[in-house]
């Protein structure tokens, strides 16, 4: 495979592109065509799928409890006392790169006025708004928000990305052209030993001891160039104002996201995250033709420095918009276009399978683990909901001579006993989500809140629409070779 890969680099890609995509197609129709021949294997892979997903439902609910209460206790440290207690403390310094296009300002002035209640030093840290070029309002908005900023942080620079020939539009040409500005313009005045960069979401809302804590964990880190640090990434900024189906799907990725930080083997750095600035140089910065940007960072530095990388774990949440816009219905399409540049992750899959072939010189063991991780991610994203909801009522209907047996009749009510246990844990899910989500205002009226439980009942219509369908499109599209165009969330 190695010399497949070598000699028929374009090839390889493409065949990976059509078959991972495919994958998903095989599994959502298998209970179709493979129940006229073996109803019986369908059964036992449906069953065992319905045993794997209550397997995952409860991974979900116990690291969930585990992160919370772990964010809870850390939230109370003062990370800035220990950190001062270091002798390289003086020396950090952490830059913040915060992309965007055509984002509203005052959205960029909520961002900006979090930035400045961060406990550290101001003066360690360097603000840096990466606009793009063909954004025509893009010097104006950068001039006004220099005026009221820049003496408020210890650097404040604006950087102006053209979008040149090869290059794909996104926050990953962006960031590598920003980074790329800033190191020239602070090569005197940094040490990028001591220096962390931060991809920050132009609507983040960072907590205010995040800085304190990375700089505290980066500088007791002895390993720091091979890491990324992250905090929860919790969809939570707008989620009172949001429509019921938009406050169920942004939860759940909020709840995910949390549970994420206590399982650091299958953790990868997120919309948010920090790592060292040496290591940005070393492995040459984001790369300019790739749309999912932060998993792509991560394979890259993981190829590029070996099976030490991994994502350190901050437990402070990072707050930010979930997808909104004007009515009701903008706002399932902006989460539906929003799920579905997520979900074009799969594009990047590929990209590892090649490099976990060509860097032999990692552990098999560990490059076996990573690709097994994204594709179990990707493959199973479009799956899912079909497996799971219509999996068990197609091998009867499809084949009536095994629907009479014993396994055909049982099967879908064992498949539903198996799913009714897995949604125990969703009471989990809906605690620490009530615990953790932002107080409700005060002009939200009282008669919503019942509503607020009914949305769990609306779990198999709203997952079908936001989660499964766009991902199929984003699988769809990179199987029939129609690349995705990078599509900014709208901000409310």
């Amino acid at each position: 495979m190695r010399r497949l890969f070598l000699l028929y680099p374009n090839r390889m890609q493409r065949l990976l592109e059509f078959s991972i995509p495919l994958t998903s197609w095989v599994l959502i129709t298998m209970p179709l065509w493979l129940s006229f021949w073996h109803p019986a294997l369908v059964a036992y892979l449906i069953i065992t799928f319905d045993v794997y997903w209550f397997y995952k439902s409860f991974t979900l609910a116990y690291s969930a409890i585990r992160s919370y209460l772990t964010m809870q206790a850390h939230i109370k440290v003062d990370w800035l006392k220990k950190a001062k207690t270091l002798k390289t403390f003086a020396a950090i310094k952490h830059i913040v790169i915060i992309p965007e296009y055509k984002e509203p300002i005052h959205i960029l002035r909520r961002t900006f006025d979090n930035l400045c209640l961060q406990d550290i030093p101001k003066e360690k840290l360097i603000i840096v708004l990466a606009t793009e070029a063909k954004d025509t309002s893009a010097n104006e908005t950068g001039a006004l928000l220099k005026k009221e900023y820049e003496h408020k942080f210890g650097g404040f620079i604006i950087t102006n990305h053209p979008l040149t020939p090869g290059e794909v539009m996104g926050k990953s040409s962006n960031m590598a052209w920003a980074a790329k500005e800033v190191v020239k313009q602070t090569k005197d005045l940094v040490d990028p030993a001591f220096t962390t960069i931060t991809s920050c979401d132009a609507d983040a809302m960072i907590h205010p001891k995040y800085f304190s804590y990375l700089s505290y964990k980066f500088l007791t880190d002895d390993k720091n160039t091979f890491h990324f640090y992250q905090g929860a990434i919790l969809f939570y900024s707008n989620i009172w104002r949001i429509p019921i189906p938009n406050k169920w799907f942004n939860t759940i990725n909020s709840i995910w996201n949390l549970a994420l930080l206590s399982q650091q083997s299958r953790f990868i750095n997120f919309s948010t995250y920090s790592l060292s600035l040496k290591t940005i140089i070393d492995v040459g910065y984001w790369d300019v033709d790739v749309i999912p940007e932060d998993y792509h960072l991560f394979f890259k530095v993981y190829f590029a420095k070996g099976h030490l990388t991994h994502t350190e774990s901050i437990f402070l949440p990072i707050l930010v918009d979930a997808a909104e816009s004007h009515s009701f219905v903008k706002t399932i399409v902006n989460q539906y276009e929003q799920s579905k540049r997520w979900a074009w992750g799969v594009s990047d899959v590929p990209f590892v399978i090649r490099n976990a072939f060509l860097h032999t010189e990692i552990p098999f063991s560990d490059r076996f683990r990573r690709v097994f991780m994204i594709l179990e991610h990707h493959v199973f994203w479009p799956a899912n909901w079909f497996l799971l909801t219509l999996g068990s009522t197609i091998p009867p209907l499809i084949n009536p001579v095994f629907g009479r047996t014993v396994l055909g009749h049982n099967l879908a009510q064992l498949s539903s006993g198996i799913l009714t246990l897995s949604t125990i844990f969703l009471i989990i899910v809906f605690i620490i989500d009530w615990r953790i989500r932002p107080p409700k205002p005060k002009d939200y009226a009282s008669w919503k809140l019942p509503f607020l439980y009914l949305q769990w009942f609306t779990l198999p219509i709203i997952s079908f629409f936001l989660s499964a369908l766009p991902g199929l499109d984003a699988h769809t599209r990179l199987m029939l070779g129609k690349r995705l165009e990078y599509r900014v969330t709208e901000k409310v």
